[in-house]
């Protein structure tokens, strides 16, 4: 095995969110390269827990959820016309109006929200693709279908996992004693700013 000449960058201790009104949410590092992460805001706890690496500047989260999971189908046919997805979870409020939906037509997106029984519907004629996207619980969209499936009524559960975030495609900058990063599906606010604590 060839030996590292140079140490791994690491960092250590917690680093919470600033000036974010009725937001907490914090990192805990460990120099064995591993991390926690809670976020409360209103009805909404969330957790992900997993590895993280450091290439010069850019921090970079391997959470262990994976990403593109909130969703599984668990029917789908054809039947009727246009495309409807009728969403299912523990209590339905969980998914009542809380879940957008996607449809990509070409190089156009067309956007619904599921309605208060949990089911999105599309009009249009064709759809190439098909997203889901839970509102309360935002991280990266789940797949329902792709260009080479032509069912158009879909029935998906949405899973526990949506608690935990998976950071796919968001990097923190590390600026001294602080971690900022850009707007993103899962903190959408400007300004994100997470600072260490003594």
């Amino acid at each position: 095995k060839p030996c590292c000449t140079m140490a791994q960058k690491t960092l250590s201790g917690v680093y919470r969110l600033q000036n974010a009104r009725e937001m907490a949410a914090a990192f805990e590092f460990t120099d064995d390269g591993k991390f926690q992460f809670y976020f409360v805001y209103g009805a909404a706890d969330r957790f992900a827990n997993g590895t993280y690496s450091i290439e010069g500047n850019t921090l970079k989260l391997i959470s262990n959820k994976r990403p593109g999971t909130d969703f599984t189908v668990l029917r789908e046919t054809k039947t009727g016309q246009g495309y409807t997805l009728a969403l299912s979870a523990p209590q339905v409020q969980l998914v009542a109006g809380v879940v957008s939906g996607f449809c990509l037509v070409g190089q156009d997106k067309i956007m619904q929200v599921s309605d208060s029984k949990g089911v999105i519907h599309f009009d249009a004629p064709a759809c190439d693709k098909i997203y889901l996207q839970h509102q309360i619980y935002p991280d990266v969209l789940t797949l329902i279908k792709d260009s080479g499936n032509d069912n158009n009524y879909f029935e998906a559960q949405l899973n526990e996992v949506c608690m935990q975030i998976s950071f796919k495609g968001i990097d923190f900058s590390l600026d001294g004693d602080a971690l900022t990063c850009l707007p993103n599906y899962f903190l959408s606010m400007p300004a994100i700013r997470f600072v260490r604590e003594d």
